[in-house]
């Protein structure tokens, strides 16, 4: 395995605090986005956050717990996010601090990434281009697994059976002493997804099943930590994944195609703590197969960093590094090379512990091509406390940058390798109110403004379609956040609620017969909503959640609408039945309780009203 190159972190861990160095507790160091993300919304889960959604894919979560739209191509076919109107190619998606973004299509599946593999989830919005580096255009998505020391052996395996064929397992195990950690997680996804719906393309519309949809992924992931002494530690991290898809035709065809993905993903950390300062050495790879019916298109990418974590006083802390990047891409029709070198610099001055700043600078330089310069300027200002209510003012201003992909530069025929990368420049500010006691409250209001440059567009050119730097796109918006908790008799329940109004539209067109100008750009909605309320007494819990899309258009000009959606889901779970030192948590929810017949993408057929029962043995 082509493994063994140590390098510094890219957004690797930090300490908090580093005068201390407890090296059994893995808390101590945080990763960029909580240290120098100033002005900048993040929205996170912990792994017990994530239950609700056992079994499920991390574009479900994305879709019904936040403001990103995820546009699915039908049940466990492609999915892609939309963070602020913008596309799925401009967002960054990085597994324990991997960038894990396939680098022909400039994106991530986020169907193919189960919940079950991973242990907490971030999602940071707007541009990071200087502190997270390419794609980051629209926002990020941080995944990553725990290690956790000092905890024994533990265990514990999950089933989820429901409708439409699902058939879901997985088991993990873990051990761990005061200086080692090791757990590993192996997982089984099957959905015949024979559900019923409306083909649009027959008379009549009569209800039929769905017959090629099947879906199956197989998966481990392993991790590893040692404290070697005092000061050193060594993380790595595995992560296997199979998918194997029968395409969703659209409604109305009977296509038959087929899909293999296969993902090899590793990581290796070393962290060298001294008194104020840390060194992080990290390498990885990614490797991405797949097989579309019998074209095959292979990537892999090796990767060498390194960063330099140091605490220059109590009110300035700075973080000094490079990374390194090699692609290869052998695809089904071209092969190439992409090398890439990136040096970052961030620094946070806080000069009280109401107002900190954060000043992010990057700069990359691919195949010999410099990218813009990237710098980012961010500010948490708590302006006013009083009692038990506090307000906050964040707000921050950056640029941000695409690399064309590698099929925009050599796809064959058609790939352009003149292609300038995609430019943004964005800006948001923010209001938090927070207020604890009996009852506790947060809730942010956020407006943020945004334009991209250089838009990359793939247009008809004689008998095939090539890629030009055409259009410019303005995106503006106001996003709502709110969490809200308390008691009320034998009852602890929380409500969390969000709404985003994003306008994305075309400012500069193709042509001056550009249909499209100051249109929505297509399936970008202006509305969309969630909110979820959960309860517990003592080991019973129950949930109810709903989230709504607005109308998205199908095309740049916007004559056809698809229409707005509203779905419920709802859940009981149990944790109380016991047999000695083993626990049995169960838990059964329904999805799309009223059954709506929507589609997210148009002629995607989507399930009705489903059902999936839980079962969880823990040691």
């Amino acid at each position: 395995m082509t493994l063994l190159l140590w390098v510094y972190s890219f957004v690797g861990f930090s300490p908090i605090s580093q005068d201390t160095i407890p090296l059994a507790e893995v808390e101590v160091y945080a990763p960029a986005l909580d240290r120098f993300a100033q002005g900048q919304k993040v929205i996170s889960w912990s792994k017990k956050d994530l239950q609700d959604f056992q079994g499920r894919s991390l574009g479900d979560i994305l879709q019904e717990q936040s403001p990103v739209f995820v546009r699915q191509y039908g049940a466990g076919m492609i999915a892609s996010p939309s963070f602020r109107g913008t596309s799925a190619g401009h967002t960054a998606v990085f597994w324990n601090g991997l960038p894990i973004n396939s680098p022909s299509l400039g994106q991530s599946d986020l169907s193919i990434l189960p919940v079950s593999a991973i242990d907490q989830v971030s999602l940071q919005f707007g541009n990071a281009g200087a502190l997270f580096g390419n794609e980051a255009i629209g926002g990020s998505v941080h995944l990553g697994t725990e290690s956790e020391f000092g905890k024994g052996f533990h265990a514990g395996i999950s089933q989820q059976i429901g409708s439409f064929g699902l058939f879901n397992s997985s088991a993990y195990a873990g051990f761990s002493t005061s200086n080692f950690s090791s757990k590993t997680k192996i997982y089984r996804e099957f959905a015949k997804n024979n559900f019923p719906y409306k083909d649009l393309g027959q008379f009549g519309t009569p209800e039929v099943k769905e017959d090629h949809a099947q879906f199956e992924q197989i998966g481990i992931v392993q991790d590893l930590a040692w404290n070697l002494n005092d000061n050193n530690q060594l993380k790595t991290a595995f992560w296997w994944n199979k998918t194997n898809r029968e395409v969703q035709p659209v409604i109305g065809s009977n296509t038959e195609d087929e899909q293999e993905d296969q993902a090899f993903r590793a990581v290796i950390d070393y962290f060298h703590f001294e008194e104020k300062s840390i060194w992080n050495l990290k390498t990885g790879f990614v490797r991405n197969e797949q097989l579309f019916n019998s074209s095959q298109n292979n990537s892999t990418q090796y990767f060498l960093a390194g960063d330099w974590d140091q605490e220059i006083s109590t009110k300035w802390t700075s973080k000094l590094g490079a990374r390194y990047t090699l692609t290869k891409g052998d695809l089904s029709t071209y092969q190439a090379e992409d090398n890439r070198i990136e040096l970052y610099q961030s620094t946070n001055f806080s000069p009280s512990e109401k107002l900190s700043f954060a000043l992010n600078l990057r700069q990359l330089v691919y195949d010999g091509t410099f990218a813009p310069f990237t710098p980012n300027l961010g500010m948490d200002w708590s302006f006013w406390n009083r009692n038990s209510q506090s307000l906050q003012l964040k707000t921050s201003l950056g640029k941000g940058f695409k690399v064309p992909t590698l099929n925009d530069r050599f796809w064959n025929p058609g790939g352009n390798p003149e292609l300038l990368p995609e430019e943004s420049l964005s800006g948001e500010i923010a209001l938090t109110w927070n207020k604890t006691g009996n009852l506790n409250w947060k809730q942010s209001l956020t407006y943020y403004k945004m334009s991209v440059d250089n838009w990359i567009i793939w247009l008809p050119k004689g008998s095939f379609w090539t890629p030009e730097n055409i259009k410019k796109v303005s995106n503006q918006g106001v996003e709502y956040q709110g969490n809200l908790d308390g008691k009320f008799g034998m009852w602890n329940w929380e409500l969390t609620t969000s709404y985003t109004f994003s306008k994305a539209i075309t400012s500069e067109a193709v042509d001056e017969n550009d249909q499209s100008v100051g249109k929505q750009l297509p399936y970008s909605p202006q509305h969309q909503a969630n909110a979820k309320i959960r309860v517990e007494i003592q080991d019973f819990s129950a949930f109810a959640s709903t989230f709504y899309v607005g109308e998205r258009s199908v095309t740049a000009d916007n004559p056809r609408l698809i229409p707005s959606y509203q779905l419920y889901n709802l859940g009981l779970g149990y944790s109380g039945l016991q047999l000695g030192e083993i626990r049995f948590p169960l838990s059964f929810q329904i999805n799309n309780i009223l059954d709506t017949d929507y589609q997210v993408l148009y002629l995607r057929a989507m399930p009705g009203r489903s059902f999936q029962f839980n079962l969880s043995i823990l040691l």
